[in-house]
């Protein structure tokens, strides 16, 4: 059975540089429980500068995917910026939910952050 959305917006990330122990990080978890693999294509979006694109994964069939933020790489080797807020345009070729969490280890007392990213009808 499928659930979610082919579209879901995120309006609020941020890739923080400064990690103490731990390494500070972001992902866009992904659910698919459809019987086809999720083609996943996220835009980023910037106050102060021009959009990004060109950010993909993929999400198997009936499983999950944790794409993190600080591993992904656009298709022509670009990397999510770090120290500066962005919105998250998510569209996948298949129904899934889409969750957002971040880990903040800035300071000793760690933040772990998580919302479900907003759909789009």
């Amino acid at each position: 059975m499928k659930y979610g959305k082919k579209t879901w917006l995120i309006p609020d990330a941020f890739y923080n540089s400064l990690s103490i122990g731990a390494v500070s990080h972001e992902a866009v978890c992904v659910l698919n429980t459809s019987n086809d693999d999720a083609v996943i294509n996220m835009t980023l979006y910037f106050e102060n500068r021009d959009k990004m694109d060109g950010f993909q994964s993929y999400c198997k069939a009936g499983r999950t995917h944790h794409i993190r933020m600080d591993k992904l790489r656009s298709l022509s080797g670009e990397t999510v910026p770090m120290d500066i807020p962005y919105a998250i345009l998510v569209e996948s070729s298949v129904e899934v939910v889409v969750q957002y969490s971040r880990l903040d280890t800035s300071q000793a007392e760690m933040a772990l952050m998580t919302t479900v990213a907003y759909p789009v009808e």
